[in-house]
This record gives C-alpha cells, structure tokens and sequence, in this order.
C-alpha cells in the first residue's frame, strides 16, 4: 500500500464521500462552516476504537458551539463481509449514538491520501484545510490506562484559542487499516 502521508503544514486533500446519513459529505463545505474539523479514521470491531467513542462524542460536545465539527471516516476494506459493510457502520453508529457524522471512504482513497495507516487515528485541520496536528487521540487506548495526555483535545483547545499546538504530532497507535488486496 502506497500511501502519500500528509504532515502537519500539509494541505489537507479534498474528500467527497459517502455518509451513513445517505448523502453526501464534502470537505470544501465542512471548510466553510466551521473553524476547525477533526478527522478520525475508525472502524466498526476494533476494541480500541469503542474505548475512544464517548471520549470523541466529548470531544464534539464540547467544542462544537466553538465552531468545531469531527468527522469519522471508515476506510477499512468490507471485503465482502458485513462487519465494515455500510450496514454495519449504520448499525455501529445507531449503537454508539454518534453525534457527529460517519463517513465511507469505498475507494479507501482519502485514507491513502492523509497517509492514515491505523484505526484510530487523529488528524486537525484548521479553516484553511491546514493540518495543524496528526496522530494519536490520546496517550490513553484503555479505560485502565491513566490519562495523561490529550494531543487531540489539547491541539483543538489550542487551534480554536489561537495559541500554539504543541505536540503537533504523535506516532499514532491502533490497528492497522484492512487494506483492499490487488487483484492480479
């Protein structure tokens, strides 16, 4: 798998792709209408990802009258079974009650595009579509695991105060995207 891995100072690249909302989702809008969006690529069946949803809807909660939005993006390979289908991120999303959008990334382009390698991970654009972080959501995958760092919540604090973003980026730590296998 090639992947152009975007760095912080990066443009962000263009998506448009599929909700579970049946429409369409475009990034250009989402630049328009808000301050700062978070992307995070997440899946269906991965334990750590379940760890991270009350943290992420926190998160959205928190910030969104701020003129933040998150959007999640599933980028895993359905490979012809249903636990990453649309149906079931439907379902997943119903289940975690997701107040903020889901997204499927069919082609897995915009994944290749951010150079997303593993589920979850956290990346911060400002209205620009500049990445002002990348990386891990926090330094926390457990509910066992003591907190120490927020990076994402941190970086968004920080980008909607207009102070610096410090980390700016986190190796992040997670499961492996399923990528599509080539067929020869």
């Amino acid at each position: 798998m090639e992947a152009n891995k975007s760095s912080v100072g990066d443009y962000a690249p263009d998506f448009e792709i599929p909700g579970i909302d049946d429409r369409v989702h475009h990034l250009g809008r989402y630049l328009e209408n808000f301050k700062a969006i978070g992307v995070v690529f997440i899946g269906n069946q991965f334990p750590q990802v379940e760890e991270y949803i009350e943290r992420l809807k926190k998160i959205q909660t928190e910030f969104e009258s701020q003129g933040f939005t998150l959007i999640a993006i599933n980028s895993n390979d359905a490979g012809g079974t249903m636990e990453e289908s649309f149906e079931a991120m439907q379902s997943f999303a119903q289940k975690q009650q997701l107040n903020f959008p889901y997204l499927r990334d069919p082609t897995q382009d915009v994944a290749k595009s951010f150079g997303a390698e593993v589920i979850p991970e956290a990346f911060l654009l400002d209205s620009q579509a500049v990445i002002r972080y990348a990386g891990k959501i926090d330094d926390s995958s457990e509910p066992k695991d003591s907190l120490v760092n927020s990076y994402f919540y941190n970086s968004i604090s920080a980008l909607l105060s207009g102070a610096e973003i410090s980390p700016s980026s986190t190796e992040p730590v997670g499961e492996p995207i399923k990528w599509r296998k080539n067929k020869k």
